[in-house]
């Protein structure tokens, strides 16, 4: 990705960046390949260098996030509460992030904190 799309390492960049900010988060290699985002060392999320965002729902909120069309099943697991979504320009940058707080405040407990 470095030599056909640098732009996308720097979308990745924004949000590992964003990450971190967040209390008691980090950021980790994931053992597929790519970042992966944990809280308190719990993986909430991880994005691979093709900018293929994995996040962690319930099976419910996963549901819900599926009616718009913007996210899809896991690219694996199907039946789980995991989706993907493909950051590819600039603009998907925002709604990745949406996400990955939607999930984070899940994880954290922080259920009615809006972004």
């Amino acid at each position: 990705m470095l030599l056909t799309k640098p732009e996308r390492l720097d979308q990745i960049d924004e949000i590992e960046n964003e990450v971190l900010k967040w209390e008691d988060t980090s950021v980790s290699l994931h053992r597929f390949g790519g970042s992966q985002f944990n809280y308190k060392q719990l993986e909430f999320a991880h994005i691979h260098s093709n900018g293929l965002l994995d996040i962690l729902f319930t099976q419910k909120i996963k549901a819900e996030l599926m009616l718009d069309g913007r996210v899809e099943q896991h690219h694996v697991f199907e039946k789980s509460g995991w989706i993907s979504f493909y950051v590819r320009y600039v603009e998907d940058v925002d709604y990745a992030l949406f996400l990955l707080k939607l999930s984070y405040n899940k994880i954290a407990g922080n259920l009615y904190q809006q972004f």
